[in-house]
């Protein structure tokens, strides 16, 4: 029994698909496959059901998987204490961000492999959701998120942007001459949005639903300066952050304001290899926090 076998049963068991396993890894997926096979052969029990399109866990596999963690926790905290007694940091930090932020993290990322250069960094973009998830799990170190007024359970972070969430229209739309406008309007209108799972998204359908409204969302798009582009063409009422700007582009504040937060988020518990420790203290100091914010009612 190798520990990499153990590294493999418990992405597998986490992702529940064998190719998304391997990429988490960095290992092709029939090598992955292979391995697993041969630890089944020696403990003489399959550890994973494979006649599903999801993969689960046998009864022997769920018997496996927490000495499985477990032995993966230990050999890291061997590595960590022996981190710490050198003072050498090494190892590996996975980061995540949303797509559109405000947040210099290539330039964070340059400044940390320069004072730390044996460090592996890995970074993805994906939807709050999913990065909040990923940190409440331990498969992020580190993440920009876009939040409300209180931070997820089980995180800690530094605000980024803090800004309202505001109604945008083309030069065309009849909105054009109104200075604001309340949220009940947006029923009548073709609403374009962020996907569900996005911050921004999640904030503006809770402002909704507290105020009994029901909109129309016709359009979503991925980024804020999709939104606006859409909204400049007259497909309808692009809802986004305040700091995005476009020629032909009119924000109307929302009443009751709906706000959003962007924030760098880690752990407020658990173990925090050293690697991780560093770049949340780096990324602090450019935020120009101390302490960091703690988690207040969660979302």
């Amino acid at each position: 029994m190798e520990l990499r076998q153990l590294e493999y049963v418990v992405a597998v068991a986490e992702e529940a698909n064998f190719t998304r396993a391997a990429r988490r890894v960095h290992v092709a997926q029939p090598a992955v496959s292979a391995s697993i096979r041969a630890l089944e052969r020696e403990l003489g029990q399959p550890l994973f059901d494979r006649s599903r399109r999801t993969v689960g866990l046998t009864a022997a596999g769920e018997a496996v998987l927490p000495h499985a963690r477990a032995a993966l926790a230990a050999v890291a905290a061997v590595r960590t204490a022996v981190a710490e007694v050198t003072g050498l940091v090494r190892g590996s930090v996975a980061v995540g961000t949303v797509t559109a932020h405000d947040f210099d993290m290539a330039g964070l990322l340059a400044e940390f492999h320069a004072a730390h250069p044996l460090v592996d960094i890995t970074l993805g973009t994906d939807e709050s959701d999913a990065l909040i998830d990923g940190l409440q799990a331990g498969r992020l170190d580190a993440a920009i998120i876009s939040v409300g007024p209180a931070l997820p359970e089980r995180l800690d972070g530094a605000v980024v942007t803090d800004q309202r969430i505001v109604a945008a229209v083309g030069a065309g739309h009849p909105w054009r001459r109104r200075r604001r406008i309340a949220l009940p309007d947006l029923a009548e209108e073709p609403v374009i949005a962020l996907p569900r799972g996005t911050g921004i998204r999640r904030q503006f359908d809770r402002a909704c639903r507290a105020a009994g409204v029901e909109v129309r969302v016709a359009f979503e798009a991925s980024t804020p300066g999709a939104l606006a582009e859409l909204a400049v063409r007259g497909l309808g009422v692009a809802v986004l952050p305040e700091s995005v700007t476009r020629p032909g582009l009119h924000r109307l504040p929302i009443t009751p304001e709906v706000r959003a937060r962007l924030v760098f988020a880690w752990r407020a518990a658990g173990p925090v290899s050293p690697a991780a420790r560093a770049l949340i203290a780096m990324a602090r100091r450019r935020l120009g926090v101390g302490e960091p914010e703690r988690v207040g009612v969660p979302e």
